[in-house]
């Protein structure tokens, strides 16, 4: 026990008592701030997937129902929502005060590539847990997002089918983003974090810009206690900002994803709002150009900067190319934002849909938590376990994809109405002529002619009268 006392006192020591060039600084506080968001995302998710099911058929009822039911479960995931935008916010201010000290330089190279992979892994974070509430905004975003994958050559279509589990936003989809959001990206993160946190104390802090090395090295500052306070503050901070806006600006939920809904005007979250800008300019032949090439070389001279940017010149005005391109950049992303903006705001095909889905979303938050009612659901499976032809049947109307518009649970969707007691309304004739040749009200629902054998189609109404 004394010896593991020691190895535990001399690791604090190292740690504690490690020296900073030039002394402690506010401008240090970035990295130890994300660090504490990594941690605090981690306890609000823990306490989100106590009561989360990642599939399409319960998703969104059970973020509403920790929304609304749950003893402080609106404030703990809004902890949560806003915190993976302070990752964001914190991680570029990180990013930035590591570029204008030049702190990539040198020995922390390698320490430069291990923050890339975390750039990249946290925006991976954000885009996978932005569908999981599986509402309106989250689905039709989401749709979005993955169809940029079809511009990459040669594999786009087949990415974008493994990241969705098929053709078609589903379960599958929910399961795998849910995996990914949960499991296996966090797992890089710690693996990157620890390999980040090793090559910097090897590396040792990078200290300011301006001063001779030797002079910096007779002027250090032990981390303990004034960069600790620093550190500390900074969380603190944090801490304050995310429970004021979770407790008097918490994250709403909106209506349920409607797949069918084709009027929906879908917006990425405000990080993500500059790059969807960028790719409205390149809609033409020159797509692959504008959407896979330019960005994918951006990307790769900031993953490069090190070994582009040799010289041990730190100071940013004496660096005043790299500096203005960066710089360039972001101001360019910022324009991009908000051009965006004002264009949602001017364009009168855009601003009344926008408004009307803010609209519903308020409303959808004002009304009660609606349960779901397992009995048609246990009901259609009872059908398929007794009723050999009705099971096929429904095996038919799972493939047919109806329940995308009458709902997984058979009762209904804005969309379209329940089929509970269909059969008791419609005899097996009048079943076969709707199915053939729908109402103009049925085909304005989205609803088209079945086209089936007559095996499977006598199957299918075998099913539909079925259920009672």
């Amino acid at each position: 026990m004394s010896d593991r006392r020691k190895r535990v006192g001399s690791i604090l020591r190292a740690v504690l008592d490690e020296a900073i060039p030039g002394g402690a600084s506010l401008a240090y506080v970035f990295g130890s701030g994300l660090l504490y968001l990594l941690l605090s995302q981690i306890i609000t998710g823990m306490f989100l997937v106590l009561y989360y099911v990642p599939s399409a058929d319960h998703a969104h009822t059970t973020v509403a129902y920790i929304t609304k039911e749950v003893a402080s479960g609106s404030f703990i995931r809004s902890i949560h929502a806003y915190g993976s935008s302070a990752i964001v916010i914190v991680l570029l201010l990180h990013v930035t005060q590591t570029f204008l000290y030049g702190s990539y330089k040198g020995r922390r190279k390698l320490l430069w590539l291990a923050g890339c992979a975390l750039f990249a892994l946290m925006l991976g974070m954000s885009f996978t847990g932005y569908l999981l509430p599986w509402d309106q905004k989250a689905y039709f975003a989401t749709t979005v997002g993955t169809n940029i994958l079809t511009y990459v050559p040669f594999v786009g279509n087949s990415l974008k089918t493994l990241l969705r589990g098929g053709t078609e936003m589903g379960t599958l989809t929910l399961s795998r983003f849910f995996v990914f959001h949960v499991f296996l990206i966090p797992a890089c993160i710690f693996a990157f974090v620890a390999i980040h946190v090793f090559m910097f104390r090897k590396a040792g802090p990078a200290g300011p810009v301006q001063g001779a090395p030797e002079a910096l090295k007779q002027s250090t500052e032990p981390f303990y206690p004034k960069q600790v306070l620093y550190d500390v503050a900074f969380a603190v901070l944090i801490i304050a900002c995310l429970g004021l806006l979770a407790h008097y600006a918490p994250v709403e939920l909106g209506p349920k994803a409607n797949p069918v809904d084709t009027q929906y005007v879908p917006r990425p979250e405000w990080y993500y709002v500059p790059v969807f800008q960028w790719l409205k300019y390149w809609e033409s032949g020159l797509a692959v150009l504008g959407i896979l090439v330019i960005p994918a070389f951006v990307t790769l001279l900031f993953v490069a900067l090190p070994f582009l940017d040799r010289r041990p010149e730190r100071r940013p005005w004496k660096r005043p190319v790299s500096v203005s391109i960066y710089g360039f950049v972001f101001i360019g992303l910022g324009a991009m934002g908000a051009i965006s903006h004002r264009n949602d705001l001017r364009d009168p095909n855009i601003a009344p849909q926008l408004a009307k889905q803010r609209a519903d979303v308020q409303a959808f938050m004002k009304k009660p938590f609606e349960p779901e009612l397992a009995g048609p659901s246990l009901i259609a499976a009872t059908v398929a376990l007794t009723n050999p032809v009705a099971g096929k049947g429904k095996k038919v109307f799972d493939q047919e994809g109806c329940a995308e518009c009458h709902g997984e649970d058979l009762t209904g969707t804005s969309a379209a109405p329940s089929l509970i007691g269909v059969g008791d309304k419609h005899d097996s004739a009048k079943l076969e002529s709707i199915l053939k040749q729908p109402t103009d009200a049925m085909t304005d629902g989205g609803m088209t002619p079945v086209e089936l054998n007559d095996e499977d189609l006598k199957s299918l109404i075998a099913f539909l009268k079925a259920l009672k």
